[in-house]
């Protein structure tokens, strides 16, 4: 249980059933980025789908693979 402050609430404008959505879909983007969960387990944090949740981090700027471009030039050339 997390208590969120009522004017906290307000400013975001979001029910306490939105904000809770939100926070486990923003802490499951932020554990996947650091490499702390798996997609599928940062997935079902989020309470997403797997593909949902990786067209997310397309949406957020988060790289799905740790593959640098070298790496994967040198896999397919």
């Amino acid at each position: 249980t997390l208590r969120i402050p009522n004017d906290v609430q307000r400013r975001l404008n979001r029910t306490p059933d939105e904000l809770g959505r939100d926070l486990r879909l923003y802490g499951a983007l932020m554990l996947f980025q650091l490499g702390k969960l798996s997609a599928g387990a940062a997935a079902e944090l989020a309470g997403v789908p797997k593909v949902l949740f990786l067209d997310l981090c397309g949406q957020y700027d988060i790289a799905v693979s740790q593959i640098t471009p070298d790496e994967l030039r040198a896999e397919t050339g």
